[in-house]
């Protein structure tokens, strides 16, 4: 069994075809997904998926991409979070790739998140982008180890992971990893010890290969999982055992 532990299946490309996108993904012998929210107007579609799927799970958060503006409060966030399907805090974090100048309301705002996680007890999940050393810089100083969490999307060097890892964080490899020219990436996933991997799609980006190009949805995590078996010679069922297992002890999920 796989799981999908980054998704977006509010968004406009899956949410129009829900219940295929579902069949889709039991078919290819993906149990459960994560669907991530990326800010709190759409929390209640979030939401609502995730009761509507006993094998969805949720998150609250506002991602770094999200304008500043109506900044969430951690209380906010907390209550948010006591939410039955909500299993972690996030999609949070910093990009520098989207945003340059004056960036101090990112960090403030991950800054929230993290607090919020330490009160609610939930796990965060990280998304960084040119900015690695301010996240780290930022996930030390908050104390974020506390609670652990993922470091979703990864594509930073072995380094940076290494630090995350020391932190208690989780490394999650997306489709990106089967694109050719991703050398580095592919380092990394060979690197990473299967006891703190996980696997995503993102979807309904970075569909891997041979979907490149195309929506992405949880059915294709499972070409993730093979190309980090080839990449560490072993077989899927032994990747699909541990970020499986993974995935439930991140999240605190019963299995």
């Amino acid at each position: 069994m796989l799981v999908d532990s980054h998704c977006h299946l509010n968004f406009p490309d899956l949410v129009a075809d829900l219940d295929g996108v579902m069949e889709r993904m039991l078919a290819a012998g993906v149990t459960h997904a994560l669907c991530v929210c990326v800010n709190l107007r759409d929390l209640p579609q979030v939401l609502a998926i995730a009761e509507r799927y006993a094998n969805v799970y949720a998150s609250v958060g506002v991602h770094p991409d999200e304008p500043p503006g109506g900044e969430p409060h951690e209380d906010e966030l907390v209550e948010l979070a006591q939410h039955p399907r909500v299993v972690a805090i996030g999609e949070t974090g910093l990009d520098y790739y989207h945003h340059t100048g004056d960036t101090e309301w990112q960090r403030a705002r991950f800054r929230t998140h993290i607090r919020a996680a330490q009160v609610s007890g939930k796990p965060l999940i990280i998304h960084t982008r040119a900015a690695a050393e301010d996240t780290l810089s930022i996930m030390d100083a908050e104390g974020a180890a506390a609670v652990g969490g993922v470091m979703h999307c990864f594509t930073e060097s072995f380094d940076v992971a290494q630090r995350a890892m020391q932190l208690n964080f989780h490394i999650s490899i997306s489709g990106i990893v089967t694109f050719k020219n991703a050398v580095a990436l592919k380092q990394v996933s060979e690197a990473v010890p299967l006891q703190r991997l996980l696997i995503e799609t993102d979807a309904p980006y970075l569909a891997p290969v041979p979907f490149r190009g195309k929506t992405n949805e949880p059915a294709y995590v499972r070409y993730v999982a093979e190309e980090i078996g080839r990449l560490k010679g072993i077989p899927i069922e032994s990747v699909a055992q541990h970020t499986t297992a993974n995935f439930f002890s991140v999240f605190k999920i019963a299995r």
